[in-house]
């Protein structure tokens, strides 16, 4: 069974990965987008009210596609042209004062941001991550965190991915191994 979780508001930060219009709105396994983006609002709304720094990070090349990546690849991958507005944070999220938002151009939340900077000046060694996909963006950031020395909490049931099959392969073989894997409600009751 695992230790009650305890968290100090000024030293954690939520970091909320890819919960955008694009991305929220595509089908999800083993939880709905809409219910992800409903507990990851609980969280925001939670860390906000104590105090906590919230991280909205969102993903999306830039206007003429020029930082995507193009790797060679065994799997094809074609980019179809992106709907005005896919890459903009769902509303339920905000952003509201004091959140800081990201911009990534690929899957980690870290490389190529400044996410790390705005942690470590803030005093911030915890992070609570959350969003989809679970074992893309979420398992990127959370790897790359792992590196950078946080402590970190993976919220269950506030993270999906395109399948069941690899939402459970990253929280019985991945996270367990770097943090603590907790619930919505116990993440909340963590900041009471």
């Amino acid at each position: 069974m695992a230790n009650k979780l305890e968290l100090i508001a000024q030293r954690t930060a939520l970091v909320v990965i890819d919960l955008q219009k694009g991305i929220a709105q595509m089908p999800a396994e083993p939880h709905t987008g809409q219910s992800v983006v409903s507990r990851a609002g609980q969280l925001a709304d939670r860390f906000r009210s104590v105090g906590a720094f919230v991280v909205l990070v969102h993903v999306g090349p830039s206007e003429d596609g020029g930082d995507a990546l193009h790797p060679i690849t065994d799997t094809e991958t074609t980019w179809p042209t992106l709907p005005p507005g896919w890459d903009e944070i769902v509303a339920e999220l905000g952003p509201q004062k004091g959140d800081h938002v990201i911009r990534k151009r690929q899957w980690g939340a870290f490389y190529g941001t400044d996410l790390d900077l705005q942690l470590r000046r803030r005093g911030i060694d915890t992070i609570v991550l959350c969003g989809i996909s679970t074992n893309i963006g979420v398992e990127s950031t959370a790897r790359a965190a792992y590196e950078h020395g946080y402590q970190q909490i993976f919220v269950e049931d506030a993270c999906s991915a395109r399948s069941s099959d690899e939402h459970h392969f990253t929280f019985q073989h991945i996270f367990p191994r770097i943090g603590r894997i907790r619930s919505t409600r116990e993440v909340l009751d963590a900041l009471a």
